[in-house]
């Protein structure tokens, strides 16, 4: 007979986490604290400090379990949502507890669970969606683009409508999806971008000979908003292939909730407190946005990123060029260039999930600046991060940031003291 668990609480990536008749810590996708679960005796796998199941039955349900309105989290066990089955408060509170366990059993703070900013828009708040290609480049092969179900993570299922990006992208891709043949015949990913101007892009990878029908595509398509196609080799750079060259690098990592993103800038600026007649470094700076600020209040800015086209694009910026010799822009690996800065009183960082880089770590920890700013998308490695800086370094502060509805993806900002502060 198949096992019952009891499920305690939330996991980071979404899972809900119960025990074993053995001890063992099990994780259970689409599962809610409080819930009593069956477990599918044929998909367990166990492993030497942990298993991995599935719910065969909801025995028990949580008062916060809701309805999933998207047909893909139903039908397809669509792995992009991982919290849809959660009331928007649970998700909250859930990725609050994350939050703090994270900075309390890795990091070896003394923290309670920490604020957590609601997102403003639940639902089409997406300005990308990057699809997975499947089949296709001749043969006769059908194609088939879409997303990864959370329980096949190698398959890949058509996409209809992805219920958390923007309306105009989805309304694009609605047209897209007719045209495939336009498409690159070795295609391996296709995403759409929607600029902060309003532009949409089609970018499609694939390794091989360019894409050279994109003028069809475009011609294809219904007249609408700005629209320019892109084709990325596998590890190269993007090119246009259709439509007007922009100065905004579709490739350049930016987040994917402008509103929430806004906020998070604001909130960590406005932490570092004083700025005027101050060297900031603002380091995996992508397009310079948290630059901007940081010299809107009266720094002496540095920012670096390794995104040359990111670099670029920044450089342009009419708020970049109006501050003038007070804003600097390096291209090139934060961990390479440090050496070769001026000495910083404020530091904000928005490294990737992976987090700081040890020599950057080793850099900030071993020489203290009065005040440090931690953008974090991984509340693991910030804890990471935090527990090997907190030896010189006070937590001031800390609050969460609901970047991503319906998903366990939760963004943090610390900001910390420095010895010498």
């Amino acid at each position: 007979m198949s096992e019952v668990v009891t499920v305690s609480g939330i996991a980071a990536g979404g899972d809900g986490v119960g025990r074993l008749a053995d001890g063992r810590a099990v994780f259970l996708p689409r599962t809610a604290p409080g819930e009593r679960v069956r477990l599918d005796a044929g998909r367990l796998r166990v492993h030497r400090h942990f298993a991995r199941g599935v719910a065969d039955e909801i025995m028990e349900p949580a008062p916060e379990r809701v309805a999933p309105s998207c047909p893909h989290f139903v039908h397809d066990h669509c792995g992009g949502c991982q919290l849809q089955h959660l009331s928007y408060e649970a998700q909250l509170a859930a990725k609050r507890t994350i939050v703090g366990e994270s900075l309390r059993r890795i990091g070896k703070l003394s923290v309670t669970d920490p604020e957590i900013v609601a997102a403003t828009e639940r639902w089409r708040y997406r300005s990308r969606i990057v699809m997975t290609v499947k089949g296709g480049g001749g043969g006769g092969r059908a194609r088939t683009v879409g997303l990864h179900p959370f329980d096949g993570p190698g398959r890949v299922f058509p996409l209809v409508d992805c219920e958390i990006v923007d309306a105009r992208l989805m309304a694009l891709w609605r047209e897209v999806r007719e045209h495939l043949d336009l498409l690159p015949a070795r295609m391996t990913q296709l995403s759409l971008r929607l600029d902060r101007d309003g532009t949409r892009h089609v970018i499609a990878e694939s390794p091989g000979e360019p894409w050279r029908s994109g003028e069809a595509l475009m011609a294809a398509l219904a007249p609408g908003d700005r629209l320019v196609c892109w084709w990325q080799p596998v590890n190269g750079a993007a090119r246009v292939v259709a439509g007007p060259a922009p100065g905004f690098p579709p490739t350049a990592f930016e987040h994917d909730n402008p509103t929430i993103d806004s906020a998070v800038r604001r909130w960590v600026v406005d932490q570092v407190g004083e700025l005027r007649d101050t060297v900031a470094w603002d380091l995996y700076g992508g397009i310079g946005d948290t630059a901007v600020l940081l010299a809107e209040r009266g720094a002496t800015v540095v920012s670096v990123d390794a995104d040359e086209q990111a670099i670029v694009w920044a450089r342009r910026r009419p708020e970049v060029i109006m501050h003038g010799a007070r804003m600097r822009f390096v291209a090139g690996r934060a961990e390479d260039v440090l050496p070769s800065l001026p000495v910083p009183q404020v530091v904000v960082v928005a490294p990737p999930a992976e987090g700081l880089h040890w020599d950057v770590a080793l850099r900030l920890g071993g020489d203290p600046v009065p005040v440090l700013g931690y953008v974090s998308d991984d509340p693991a490695t910030l804890g990471r991060d935090l527990y090997r800086l907190n030896v010189n370094y006070r937590l001031r502060s800390v609050r969460a940031f609901d970047r991503s509805p319906h998903t366990a993806q939760v963004v943090t900002v610390a900001v910390l003291e420095g010895a010498t502060a």
